[in-house]
């Protein structure tokens, strides 16, 4: 029974490892922190929509310099508020996590992918078509978010500096002076 777990432990490494090199240079984002570098390969074949914008809104630099507002330890880092969120234009810490985009809101593309740690999520408010531009990055699992909310990837290097993001306080996990998105690019 060992030999077979390994042996199909081995086939779904193989196959992860071969989705990774043959997906398109652009479906995977570049997230520089201040501690380094995290890697996300987004998932297109799952929310073409949520990809397709997020890719739109890096390629015009949006997120950098972004700010993570709403950090909850053992949840997830939020981050995209590309309206009130960016720390060098017009930071607004009161108001960073209800901004959006000039892009339309997105219909909701929710899928069978599970929220678990590393997965990349769009943050919506109470409407499940409101999907903007903000996103998070899941610390730990969250199966109570499984299709209610749009996945759109999944981090593939770099966790380890998601896990140094600064934490918020309070219940809603407000962030006061918080890290940032330095610069975000398409491609590994």
């Amino acid at each position: 029974m060992k030999l077979v777990s390994l042996a199909l432990a081995g086939v779904i490494a193989a196959a992860s490892f071969t989705a990774q090199a043959y997906a398109a240079a652009d479906d995977f984002l570049k997230i520089q922190l201040k501690d380094g570098p995290v890697v996300v390969q987004l998932m297109p074949e799952v929310a073409p929509k949520h990809v397709a914008q997020v890719k739109n809104l890096v390629a015009d630099g949006k997120y950098d310099n972004v700010a993570f507002h709403r950090v909850i330890q053992g949840f997830m880092a939020q981050t995209g508020d590309v309206q009130y969120g960016n720390t060098t234009k017009g930071f607004d810490a009161r108001r960073a996590g209800t901004g959006a985009s000039d892009l339309p809101n997105l219909p909701a593309e929710f899928s069978k992918v599970p929220f678990e740690r590393g997965t990349v999520g769009m943050a919506r408010s109470q409407d499940p078509n409101s999907a903007n531009s903000q996103f998070f990055i899941m610390f730990d699992q969250g199966s109570f978010l499984n299709g209610q909310y749009t996945v759109i990837g999944k981090v593939v290097s770099g966790m380890e500096n998601v896990d140094k993001i600064k934490r918020g306080k309070g219940g809603n996990g407000e962030v006061a002076d918080p890290d940032r998105m330095i610069k975000v690019t398409l491609g590994k």
